[in-house]
Formats: C-alpha cells, sequence, structure tokens
C-alpha cells in the first residue's frame, strides 16, 4: 500500500518532471493516432456495460454454443465437437491479437480498404489505454478489441456445426484459423470497420451478415465439400442429450443480451429497446417454429423450441437497434418458420448434410433479419435507419454470401491439400471422441 506522504511527494515529482524542457521536447510528444483511433474520452457508464457485454457474449461459446452443438450429435461425438468450440475460441483469441483486429478495424491502403483493413495494429500496435476506436470514443480500445473479438471467436465455431461428426480435428484447426483471416476479418471491415458495405448504408446491428450469414454459408459450403455422414438418411443420428441443448440455449439466449444490445456501445435507452427486441424475437420465433413443427409433423419437439429461440436470436441481431418492438415480434414470428423451412424442409429436399443446421438456422435466419431490417427500421429507434431500405440490405446480402461462399470453398481446399478433410469411415464409425481425441463419455 502507497503511504498518503509518500504519494504526495510522488505526484510532485512527476509534476515537476512534466514541467521540464526535455519533456516538451518533440522527442517525448505523445504518438500519432491511428487513422480509425481517437483520444479516449471516458465514459465509465457505458465502460462498464460492455465489460458486462463481453463477458456475456464469450459465454455464448464457452459453454454455451459447445454444449448447444454437444447434445445435438452423438454421444460419440460429444466431446469432438466441444473441442472444436473450445479450439475456436484459442485460436481465434492469438489471431485477432496478431492481425484480426487489425484487417478488420484499421484503415487499409486507399485501393483496398473497402474490402479489408491494413496492418498498422498488428499485435496491437499503437493501442494504448489513451486511445478509443473513433467508433466508439468513450470505450477504451482495448475494451473495444476485447468485445468484437467475442464476436470473431464464436462466428466458426458457428460453422463448425455444419461439419460435425466428420472433419478431422487438426482440420478443423486449420480451417479456423485461415477462415478467420481470408473470410471473417474482411467481412467484419466491410461492413463495420469502414468497408463498401457500410458505406453503401447496410444496417447490421450486431452481426447477422458479420457472424450469422457468414457462418451459415460458409457452413453450406462446408456440407457440400465434405459430403454426407456416413448412414446419413439411414442411421438413427438422434441428439445423444436435448439436456445439454437445452442448457447450451439457455446461456446463448442470456449471453445474446451482451450480443445485442452490448452493440448499442452505451448503457442508454438505445441498449434497452435492443435488449428487449432480442427477448421478444426469441419467444416469437419459437412460437412460429413451434407451430409449423406441431402441423407439418403432428407433435411439438423441444428440439424444435430450442432451434425457435436461437433461429429468433440470429434473426433479431441485424435489426435489434433499428427496429421498435413490432418490428422484432413480426421479425421472430416470421423467421421461426423460415428457419424451419431451411432446417427440415430445405435440407431434405437438396439432400445436403448440415449436421446441425448452421445453414437452416444461422444462413436462413440471418438472411430474414437482415431483409426485414431494411422494411422496419425506424428512425424513432435509430437515427442510422434514415435511409434503410430492403434493395441496399440485399446488396450487402448478396456481397457477404460471395465473399464467404468463394473465401470458405479456397480455405478447404488449402486444408484438403494438406492436412486433408475428413477422418476415415472406420474412425467416423467408431466416434470422433476416442478416435481423434482419445476420450470418451461413458
Amino acid at each position: 500500500m502507497i503511504r498518503p506522504a509518500a504519494l504526495a511527494a510522488s505526484l510532485a515529482a512527476g509534476a515537476a518532471f512534466a514541467a521540464s524542457p526535455a519533456l516538451s521536447s518533440p522527442a517525448w510528444a505523445a504518438p500519432a493516432l491511428l487513422p480509425h483511433q481517437a483520444p479516449l474520452v471516458l465514459d465509465g457508464a457505458a465502460t462498464a456495460w460492455i465489460l458486462t457485454s463481453t463477458a456475456l457474449v464469450l459465454l455464448m461459446t464457452l459453454p454455451g454454443l459447445a454444449l448447444f452443438y454437444g447434445g445435438m450429435v452423438r454421444k460419440k461425438n460429444i466431446i469432438s465437437v466441444i473441442a472444436q468450440s473450445a479450439a475456436a475460441f484459442a485460436i481465434v483469441s492469438v489471431l485477432w491479437f496478431l492481425v484480426g483486429y487489425s484487417l478488420s478495424f484499421s484503415h487499409g491502403p486507399d485501393a483496398i480498404n473497402g474490402l479489408i483493413g491494413g496492418v498498422q495494429a498488428a499485435f496491437l500496435n499503437g493501442v494504448t489505454m489513451q486511445t478509443a476506436n473513433a467508433l466508439l470514443p468513450g470505450l477504451p480500445e482495448l475494451l473495444f478489441v476485447s468485445f468484437q473479438m467475442t464476436f470473431a471467436i464464436i462466428a466458426p465455431a458457428l460453422v463448425a456445426g455444419a461439419f460435425a461428426e466428420r472433419m478431422k480435428f487438426s482440420a478443423s484447426l486449420l480451417f479456423f484459423g485461415l477462415w478467420h483471416l481470408i473470410v471473417y476479418a474482411p467481412i467484419c471491415h466491410q461492413v463495420w470497420g469502414g468497408g463498401w458495405l457500410g458505406g453503401l448504408g447496410v444496417l447490421d446491428f450486431a452481426g447477422g451478415a458479420v457472424v450469422h450469414v457468414n457462418a451459415g454459408v460458409a457452413g453450406l459450403v462446408c456440407a457440400l465439400v465434405l459430403g454426407p455422414r456416413h448412414g446419413f438418411g439411414r442411421d438413427n443420428m438422434a441428439p445423444a442429450n436435448l439436456a445439454y441443448s437445452a442448457i447450451g440455449t439457455g446461456l446463448l439466449l442470456v449471453g445474446w443480451l451482451g450480443f445485442n444490445a452490448g452493440s448499442a456501445g452505451a448503457a442508454d435507452a438505445l441498449a434497452a429497446v435492443a435488449a428487449f427486441n432480442t427477448i421478444l424475437a426469441a419467444g416469437a420465433a419459437a412460437l412460429g417454429w413451434m407451430t409449423i413443427e406441431w402441423f407439418d409433423r403432428k407433435r411439438p419437439t423441444l428440439l424444435g423450441l430450442l432451434s425457435g429461440i436461437v433461429g429468433g436470436l440470429v434473426a433479431i441481431t441485424p435489426a435489434a437497434g433499428f427496429v421498435d418492438p413490432k418490428g422484432a415480434f413480426f421479425i421472430g414470428l416470421i423467421a421461426g418458420p423460415a428457419c424451419y423451412a431451411g432446417a427440415v424442409w430445405l435440407k431434405h429436399a437438396l439432400k445436403y448434410d448440415d449436421s446441425l443446421d448452421a445453414f437452416g438456422v444461422h444462413g436462413v435466419g440471418g438472411v430474414v433479419g437482415a431483409l426485414l431490417t431494411g422494411l422496419f427500421a425506424t428512425t424513432s429507434v435509430n437515427a442510422l435507419a434514415e435511409g434503410a431500405a430492403v434493395w441496399k440490405q440485399a446488396v450487402g446480402l448478396l456481397g457477404a454470401i460471395a465473399w464467404s461462399a468463394v473465401g470458405t470453398f479456397v480455405v478447404l481446399m488449402i486444408c484438403k491439400f494438406t492436412t486433408g478433410l475428413r477422418v476415415s469411415k472406420d474412425q467416423e464409425v467408431e466416434g470422433l471422441d476416442y478416435t481423434q481425441h482419445g476420450e470418451a463419455i461413458h
């Protein structure tokens, strides 16, 4: 503990040093801000809320998504799916520090800044306790970095739902790293970091295109390239433990309040609207999914309710801070049946094996939510909704879909000719828990 007298002496010495001619020379001048930065003007309330939101969004991947996905696979693959979520966290958190944040939110050379950022902030060079990202000058930049990192972490973990039960663990590690750099960071920059989609006026409050459409499309490409699991359409592939999935859904629902309301960037009325819209849309989508499933299959299922909740959360994500509660209600009500159609009817009609419906829920739900944002956005909630239009949202979706599809295919080809993509048939039949990790749930 510092004694008061010692503290006073230290402050006096510091003041004298600061006033010395040596410190006022150019050699001691504060470093210049990077183009994406602003001086920090601390907003204590906002900082407290975004610290909380960062923890909530991190909770969505571990343990939320890990349990949600873990309960949906067969018993012999539960550990492998949870391990993929843990690996996504480890790889992306390091890459975000090394170069991911810079590629996403710094300014790149003029010729390519519309597509991807630069490397000035690689290794977080220039990011200090006195800087802020110009998007949110009231937050310490390291907090902005942390909050956005949690979005980057969950995106590839969502993709893993499409290739569950058949991709090599080594391939998934390489996939997560390359996909973050080649697909996620550029799309994030294009929408949020000063790229062409943001400049066009595409609205994405908390990651409808950046996270969910991006991950959903990537999942579809993975499912098509890898092909179906052995026995798909013939063997019983029912979920091993829906209790795990229910717990995971609850954690996702709670964490999503940080995802959406945290994207307001402050503890204010906009955050309150986003929080309420998130809860309402999830409930409406669950009812919508259950109604269609009850009519189609003659009985409602727990898995259907859980999937409907997640579908509603996905759909409201781009709209949460742009629509009023009436808009959120209709977005959820439409998203539930739409996600059911994507996860059940479309998948069966086209016979692709999207193991845990990454595309059916996140891809379809994200597209529905993004388009309806253009329809329901209102300036009475957010002034940035001025000029919102469905056609702008559609252009944004086409841009994100094209980049994600092509980039994901490139990443898969790199994995195919290096680590290889799939485990052998015998390994798949035995289960990835034991063959990839030497562990098993008894």
